[in-house]
């Protein structure tokens, strides 16, 4: 019995081995991909303001940049991480920080007004008719799939407030955002993966060593045998 034991926490300490090293290559992984995320943040050079006091600031505003985190974390229900605004490290970096930038990007977006030019006189879908001119739309709110494409004007500020260019920030911003939570979760496994094999170890490192008294025992009280008579 004890010899099936002590084979028994052989393998398990060599299964915790197999779990530390995937562990160890896992960790790795996220470091290298961490790496190019921060390469790829600092080439773009897009940073997050605060003020004196450490204060996260929009346009100087400290009030401007709550109402932001107020879009982020009430209307989109994001939980972000306090910790990854560092006023020490402003460089955006992190899936926090990437979402406070698309969020910058939308309530900006949200709270603009366009002007819609109409070189000739449109006509809406209620047959209301539109003279040709200039005309300030307030964005009020409005989401891409919330104007109503009907009215010559609403139609053609969707266009104007959800450029492709606000569109396309907040794509990549989505990405890094995404990529940033994948390290996360990868860095998690990595130890994940590296608890369960210490465990293995343990447990296998512990079985190995209650065997031994076992052995020692056995042998103490194995009876001697005496020679036979010749």
């Amino acid at each position: 019995m004890e010899t099936r034991l002590k084979r028994l926490g052989i393998v398990l300490a060599v299964f915790g081995l197999a779990f530390m090293v995937v562990g160890g290559y896992a960790y790795m992984k996220v470091q290298e991909g961490q790496h190019s995320l921060t390469a790829f943040s600092a080439a773009q050079n897009v940073k997050l303001s605060y003020n004196d006091e450490g204060q996260l600031v929009d346009r100087g505003d400290p009030a401007g940049a709550a109402a932001i985190m107020s879009l982020l974390t009430n209307d989109w229900g994001y939980a972000t991480n306090p910790g990854d605004f560092d006023p020490n490290d402003p460089t955006i970096n992190t899936a926090s920080e990437y979402m406070y930038q698309m969020a910058t990007v939308s309530y900006h977006t949200l709270h603009s007004t366009v002007s819609v030019t109409l070189p000739e006189d449109a006509t809406a879908a209620d047959g209301t008719v539109i003279p040709a001119g200039t005309y300030d739309f307030p964005v009020d709110g409005r989401y891409y799939a919330d104007f109503d494409r009907t009215n010559p004007i609403e139609g053609a500020a969707r266009g104007l407030a959800w450029s492709p260019v606000a569109l396309s920030l907040i794509g990549q911003l989505g990405v890094g955002a995404a990529t940033a939570s994948s390290l996360q979760m990868g860095l998690g496994l990595a130890g994940l993966f590296a608890g369960v094999g210490f465990v293995f170890i343990f447990m296998g490192g512990g079985l190995v060593w209650a065997t031994r008294p076992i052995q020692e025992t056995a042998r103490a009280l194995k009876p001697a045998v005496a020679p036979s008579a010749s």
